[in-house]
Order: C-alpha cells, then structure tokens, then sequence
C-alpha cells in the first residue's frame, strides 16, 4: 500500500512539473485572436467563478432603484462601458471581439448575476480578460448606478425607457427579445 501511494503522489507531481514546464517553455499559445481549446475555456471560467464567489462580498445595493440612478446608470455606461460592451443603441463595441474572451454585449445580453456579483466585477475587474477595475477612476455610488442599471436593464420603469429612446433612438430592452 505505501508504495502505491507513493506511485500515486510521484505521478501527480511528474504531471504538475510536466505542465508547468510546458508552460514555461511558452509551448501553451497565449494569442488573443483565436478561441482556446475547450478545455482551457472551461477551467478559466470556473476559476473565476469560484473566485468570485470566494472573494466578492454580498453586499446589497445601497442605491434605491429609481429613475434618476437609471438614468445616470445610462450615462456612466456610455462613458465608461460602452466602448468595450456595446452602446445603449445595442450595436456591437468595435472592439468587443479583439479581446480574448471577447467583452460580452451588455445590453443585448445582460448579466444575469447577483448584483453584488456585477458591483464586484466592475470595482476589481477580471484578470486577464481586459476588463479594467473601476475603484481607482469612478466613485463607488457610480459603479453602483451601473450595477443597478445592468441588473434592471429588461424591467426598466416606463419613464426610464421613454429616457432611453429619447436618448439613444432605441427602445430600452424588455426581455421580450428573446421570446422572439
């Protein structure tokens, strides 16, 4: 028995040295412009899945949802978001796809996370994904108003969404697009 052990614990770390000197010797492709393999897909989202859920706090949104915290959600978006997550009008951001993972579509697919989960990523941000932390450029109320906007964003109040068409020429999204 404590040599079957022993031949387990030596296979893990022949296998855990084998691929970090695959890695250090630059043989993993690390390209922007192509998808990664499956496998790779797959354990960098659960990595960073379990570590937002290790890591972010659950706090509860201190901003009341209302029209004008919509509305300056709108417009903090359009300022600080859109040109990587797609604008108000729905079109895709330029340059959404040179990013690896490219940079989600917010409003024609938003979030459908926790909103402590969304404030969490916009105040640190996502490790080698481009997504920038917001905590050293936008005051905490704002990086709340986006939050509360993207968690809103297909049940928006009447008046925010006559705002939105107004504003950008679109309708604001209803979730009805979907059903489509």
């Amino acid at each position: 028995m404590p040599k079957f052990i022993l031949g387990i614990i030596v296979t893990l770390l022949v296998l855990i040295l084998g691929g970090l000197g695959f890695a250090t010797l630059g043989l993993l492709p690390t390209h922007a412009n192509v998808p990664p393999p499956q496998w790779e897909h797959h354990l960098a989202n659960a990595a960073v899945d379990a570590s937002m859920e290790r890591h972010a706090p659950h706090l509860t949104n201190p901003l009341p949802p209302n029209d004008q915290n919509f509305e300056d959600g709108m417009k903090l978006y359009t300022m600080n978001c859109a040109v990587c997550h797609g604008g108000l009008d729905r079109k895709a951001a330029s340059l959404s796809k040179s990013f690896y993972p490219p940079a989600p579509n917010l409003i024609s697919d938003p979030p459908d996370d926790p909103e402590w989960h969304v404030f969490y990523t916009i105040r640190t941000g996502v490790r080698y994904t481009g997504m920038p932390a917001w905590d050293k450029t936008l005051s905490e109320q704002d990086m709340w108003k986006i939050t509360s906007l993207l968690s809103h964003m297909e049940k928006l109040p009447p008046a925010v969404q006559d705002y939105w068409k107004t504003s950008f020429g679109v309708p604001a999204p209803t979730g009805e697009e979907d059903k489509k």
